[in-house]
């Protein structure tokens, strides 16, 4: 049955366009990435009002190891800045932080910083805010692939118990409904391998607005279009 949509409760976005924001200015692409920076604390704060339980940010894929060095080690150190000074406000704002993707790869010291904010904010309830760090689609899901295998070679899973609901729970975003809504910034219309199986019926929406210039009153815009698709699900109208 086809269901008319309201606001979505789930929002993923794909922060594109730092980089070219901060080249139309003559400045190096990091001062791009501390101004988008910027513009996440004022999406996370519109969310409530906008009727966003959860909210999924693309910070940092599996694939942008293959940047330049400064640019890598520049936005290692954004990652922790952003904790570092966003942490309170998160927690007294009430919002719950957690990180997906791979941790292996990153600096234990960034990684203790994700820990203590997770534990920090975890009471918190007013809004979900996952952030996506050296993460990427089919990552995940080799990655949960392996963990079921092990389970199963271990005996604690059954072959024939195995499904999409079953999988579901190996998957980074366990905690997570599926999003109802993907956003991309930047005008780039491609899903960049973010959250492959979870967006299997997501709406899509491609907006040409880099990142930094990305309003809260243009998110407000891209929900209000969101509320006039019809979601089918497979079904057929009637």
């Amino acid at each position: 049955m086809a269901k008319k949509n309201t606001s979505p409760d789930h929002v993923a976005i794909i922060m594109d366009g730092n980089g070219r924001w901060a080249q139309k200015r003559g400045k190096p692409r990091l001062f791009g990435h501390h101004a988008g920076a910027k513009r996440v604390r004022e999406i996370v704060e519109a969310c409530p009002t906008l009727g966003v339980k959860y909210l999924t940010i693309f910070a940092f894929s599996t694939e942008n190891w293959k940047r330049t060095q400064t640019e890598v080690a520049g936005l290692m150190r954004l990652f922790r800045r952003y904790i570092q000074r966003e942490a309170r406000a998160l927690f007294e704002a009430g919002v719950r932080v957690r990180f997906i993707g791979d941790r292996v790869r990153l600096e234990d010291s960034l990684v203790k910083m994700m820990d203590d904010l997770e534990l920090l904010t975890a009471g918190n309830d007013a809004v979900h805010l996952t952030i996506a760090i050296n993460y990427g689609g089919r990552d995940e899901v080799a990655r949960a692939t392996r963990r079921l295998a092990y389970d199963v070679a271990g005996g604690k899973l059954d072959p024939r118990d195995v499904n999409d609901e079953t999988f579901t729970r190996y998957l980074d975003t366990c905690y997570l409904p599926d999003p109802d809504l993907v956003i991309r910034t930047s005008g780039e219309a491609r899903i960049s391998n973010f959250l492959l199986w979870q967006s299997a019926y997501s709406e899509y929406e491609f907006i040409p607005t880099l990142w930094p210039d990305f309003t809260a009153a243009e998110f407000e815009k891209v929900l209000a279009k969101f509320g006039d698709r019809e979601r089918r699900f497979g079904a057929v109208l009637t």
